[in-house]
């Protein structure tokens, strides 16, 4: 019953993407026609891609910081380094509200930075990276600290060492941070109202805004097209898990 709950809805609304009616309470035939004219719609076009450029940016500048601040939070060791770790951690738990008015006043009143692509990446990136660094910093935990000791009495710099030895240990937390962060970033709502321009308008914002003035079939049809994606992705992942597996 849990699952009919979660899945049902789900399912009703694919099945009515196909609905031939311009109305989603009765179905009157199978169509097509809706996909057909997501692909023509412009706006959500423009919107998505937009989404993709935020969610791209946010990701390697979450990737970036995230692994390299759980690298420093690890390795060295400096004052007030727990007080640091828990501010890091702070956007994870905030609400999204006090957090995309906060962000405002920054760019507008303190920055004077116009609204637009800018401020969305820096937005996201601020609550995304975190996830990085968890993810990084508990992979962290189980590092064997004689693997960075053997290849620099192997010749290798500290650099290389970390390049050549760290980096693939770490590689599979960095990967599953770096989808975490595109998956928040091209989902986020609450924040992007709050530092988007008129420009920068990304596809979670088009789709509420269209919502509201009635539930048009298109929707439908893009919300099909992005369960597709997920469950192939899904389904991939799960195939390449159970061939690593011995």
């Amino acid at each position: 019953m849990v699952f009919a709950f979660l899945y049902l809805p789900i399912a009703l609304l694919v099945v009515f993407s196909f609905n031939s009616s311009k109305l989603n309470i009765r179905w009157e035939g199978f169509s097509t026609k809706w996909y057909e004219a997501l692909l023509t719609n412009k706006v959500l076009i423009t919107a998505f891609e937009n989404s993709l450029i935020v969610a791209l940016f946010t990701t390697l500048l979450s990737t970036f910081l995230g692994t390299i601040g759980a690298w420093m939070l690890h390795r060295y060791r400096f004052p007030y380094q727990r007080a640091l770790a828990l501010l890091i951690f702070i956007p994870m738990v905030m609400p999204e509200v006090l957090m995309g008015v906060s962000l405002l006043v920054l760019f507008v009143q303190f920055l004077n930075l116009p609204l637009g692509f800018t401020t969305l990446v820096i937005s996201h990136t601020t609550f995304c990276f975190p996830f990085v660094l968890v993810g990084v910093q508990a992979r962290l935990q189980g590092l064997d600290p004689f693997l960075e000791e053997a290849a620099m009495d192997l010749g290798a710099t500290p650099l290389k060492a970390f390049w050549k030895v760290i980096m693939p240990y770490l590689m599979p937390a960095i990967v599953s941070g770096a989808l975490m962060s595109f998956t928040l970033s091209l989902d986020e709502y609450i924040v992007s109202v709050f530092t988007t321009g008129a420009q920068s308008q990304t596809l979670p914002l088009k789709v509420y805004g269209m919502a509201k003035v009635g539930l048009n079939p298109q929707l439908n049809a893009l919300s099909a097209i992005f369960i597709a994606a997920t469950v192939v992705v899904a389904i991939i992942s799960h195939t390449l898990a159970r061939r690593k597996t011995p």
